[in-house]
């Protein structure tokens, strides 16, 4: 089957996006027949905002996280027939929904169920900080996951639908879910395509608490590693 506009769904998970929503939807819309935005328990516009680009919108009463409305996401899309994949991306401006045919066109060449951009290719417009910080939680990434993922920080990817169901019954709901993401799907053999995409650093604000977040990815870390050494249980 040739993956087209016609059986790739855009998800686009959002939180307090009034400014951007309605222009990356309508954006993604132009590229995909079917785009779902999830509202995750926005208290602005971000659900009208949405609803005026024509799109699908599914809104959380309160904010549950990040990795929430993405499971809520996919969990909707993977129940339609005819959906192969499902594309997620942000929804404040920094991915490009004009960029979506490179995932389409990289389904097709690699067939893998997950594929996810890298910014890595061209850095110079990525925060020192921010390029710093990702190439070091990459690295160990694609230690624990026993493949190169070159920007595990990047949310804008694609998920085949049979790989649906392991990413939503992922525990985890803020935004280290984009990373178990990719350690479930390792661990279930998935090879993780890499996708290159534009970095584009707009005014959008950053949802990431440096500190909360940076000790909760180091909390995940360590439990991946007493994942990976504890024993098999025996058969």
């Amino acid at each position: 089957m040739r993956i087209d506009r016609t059986n790739v769904a855009a998800l686009i998970p959002c939180y307090l996006e009034e400014k951007h929503i309605r222009e990356v939807a309508a954006r993604a819309l132009a590229q995909l027949d079917t785009v779902l935005v999830v509202d995750d328990g926005s208290t602005d516009g971000t659900e009208r905002a949405a609803r005026a680009a024509g799109v699908e919108v599914i809104r959380h009463p309160v904010n549950q996280g990040k990795g929430a409305a993405i499971k809520t996401g996919l969990r909707e899309l993977s129940a339609r027939a005819g959906t192969e994949y499902a594309l997620i991306l942000d929804g404040d401006g920094q991915h490009l929904p004009e960029e979506i045919p490179n995932f389409l066109a990289a389904a097709n060449a690699t067939r893998a169920p997950l594929l996810v951009g890298t910014r890595m290719s061209d850095t110079r417009r990525m925060p020192f900080v921010r390029r710093t910080t990702n190439r070091f939680m990459s690295w160990q990434i694609s230690r624990v996951c026993g493949q190169e993922v070159s920007d595990s920080q990047c949310g804008f990817r694609m998920v085949h639908r049979d790989l649906a169901p392991a990413m939503v019954a992922i525990a985890t709901t803020k935004f280290d879910y984009e990373t178990e993401m990719l350690v479930v799907a390792s661990r279930r053999g998935v090879r993780i395509a890499a996708v290159p995409i534009s970095t584009i650093y707009g005014d959008e604000v950053s949802k990431i608490h440096p500190v909360r977040d940076t000790l909760r990815f180091f909390a995940m870390m360590a439990r991946f590693k007493r994942e990976a050494s504890a024993p098999k249980p025996s058969s």
